[in-house]
């Protein structure tokens, strides 16, 4: 086991969900191997409604035929975690990391992830904190910011958190968020009295909160880069 060292940091714009799914997979693979160092991956998706592998279904409350006309997908996937939401404006970081060597377990790295989004918050006068028992993610009183399911696989991370910053939210109306009745969705715009700056600044305000919180001494950036370069057989 050694401390954290090197965190690569991913900037990819938008990208459609199952091909950031693809990717993960195969970063996750080259992780076990060590061919690739930490790994964090910086995007947004078109609007996607997402399940974990409780497949619960119950909690998309319109038929699955008419996501079309609301212009968004559906997608299963194997992270832990029940439906949620991802679209535009909305601030995703998926970390391939491993946690046998930064020497963290799967609770603490949950916490750290919601302690990234809480001190994000905070930069904007907004008062987060993590969910009580039952309650994953992060909220803002009885309203929720921030999202988080991961899958961990012999000790590598896939999958992350999804952060509100100024979504649509009227796409929320359609799902129980998370499996959690009786509570709203809110986001960073609503909450706050600050001006916000572009997207882009607070993505990144969001990358350094997470090296800072899970202490990399290192962090490089890669800009738009080609998905599947240097990725062979992805499909």
């Amino acid at each position: 086991m050694r401390g954290p060292g090197k965190l690569e940091v991913w900037k990819m714009g938008f990208v459609n969900y199952l091909d950031a799914l693809k990717l993960q997979e195969k970063l996750v693979s080259d992780r076990k191997l060590c061919r690739i160092p930490d790994t964090l991956l910086s995007l947004q998706h078109p609007p996607t409604y997402t399940l974990g592998k409780r497949r619960t279904d119950h909690n998309l409350l319109l038929p699955v035929s008419e996501l079309k006309n609301i212009g968004a997908e559906l997608h299963y996937t194997q992270r832990g975690g029940d439906i949620t939401f991802h679209g535009p404006h909305q601030a995703i970081l998926y970390p391939i990391i491993s946690l046998r060597e930064i020497g963290i377990g799967a609770r603490n790295y949950v916490e750290k992830l919601e302690s990234t989004m809480i001190e994000l918050s905070s930069l904007y006068g907004v008062k987060a904190c993590a969910g009580q028992k039952g309650e994953t993610g992060v909220w803002v009183g009885e309203r929720k910011i921030g999202a988080i399911g991961v899958r961990i696989s012999y000790g590598i991370t896939s999958h992350g958190l999804a952060y509100n910053i100024d979504p649509d939210l009227k796409y929320f109306k359609h799902i129980v968020p998370c499996g959690i009745t009786d509570k709203e969705v809110t986001s960073l715009r609503r909450e706050t009295a600050t001006v916000l700056p572009a997207e882009e600044v607070i993505q990144e305000q969001l990358i350094s909160c997470f090296a800072r919180l899970f202490g990399y001494s290192t962090v490089t950036w890669k800009e738009n880069p080609s998905m599947f370069s240097d990725h062979e057989s992805i499909d």
